[in-house]
């Protein structure tokens, strides 16, 4: 499963990296998390975990802030948490999370999106059952050995795999263990992270030819420029 982690998000997610774009989602969804507890990241655990991946896409602290701010204030915003599902091109997979301030734009967006781009848009359940949510941190400067005795003298649970990729260290665990595995790490001085993600991995990959790959990331990017989506995972493998 885990094994694919740096092959999806090199090939997708490294070209949206430093981008307006995705800063805003950024300041989207930590609004959100603050908005929803205290907006302190000690205190909330939704927006620490936000924190934490917004600082490994080199989020500006002004972006984040000003996020923060808007949450202590008096808005009165109300965002929606829309999950969607469907297909691509030759069965691979596909899972939308949204955040809406207006449920009546969204669903028919992302719909047109899987129509106009060989896909299909499906009903919900049709697609996350073959998805497991997983937390996954890389880090540099160790080896899987050194990772697996850390995590093992800290007594963090439920570690699903410890893989070298890409010249990092992954680490695949559940989801409730997102901060438990950094918190192991940063014992030893570990402070920065490649990767630090609560995403959702799929139980198996496929693989498309190069006509069905080129019509899927017409598709994937159809979707992710759609201001309401946030996150787009899928199963599909982008090869080395």
């Amino acid at each position: 499963m885990g094994r694919k982690w740096n092959n999806i998000k090199n090939k997708k997610a490294s070209k949206d990296a430093n981008t307006s774009r995705v800063y805003a989602k950024f300041g989207l969804e930590i609004f959100v998390a603050a908005k929803k507890g205290e907006p302190d990241p000690e205190s909330n655990r939704a927006l620490k975990v936000v924190l934490e991946r917004a600082k490994t896409y080199n989020v500006p602290k002004a972006i984040i802030d000003r996020a923060i701010e808007k949450a202590k204030g008096s808005s009165d915003e109300i965002y929606e948490e829309l999950r969607y599902e469907g297909f691509g091109p030759n069965g691979s997979m596909i899972i939308v999370d949204s955040l809406t301030n207006n449920v009546n734009r969204t669903a028919p967006e992302v719909r047109s999106a899987f129509n106009k781009n060989g896909g299909n848009f499906g009903v919900s359940g049709s697609v996350s059952y073959m998805f497991e949510t997983t937390a996954v941190i890389g880090l540099e400067g160790k080896t899987v050995d050194d990772v697996i005795e850390i995590l093992l003298e800290t007594d963090v649970d439920d570690v699903r795999d410890v893989l070298e990729e890409d010249e990092a260290v992954i680490v695949y665990a559940g989801p409730e263990q997102f901060h438990a595995v950094q918190e192991a790490l940063k014992t030893v001085g570990i402070t920065e992270f490649t990767v630090a993600e609560l995403t959702m991995l799929p139980q198996n990959f496929v693989t498309l030819d190069d006509e069905a790959l080129a019509q899927f990331e017409k598709l994937i990017d159809a979707l992710e420029e759609l201001e309401d989506v946030q996150q787009v995972y899928h199963n599909v493998d982008f090869g080395d």
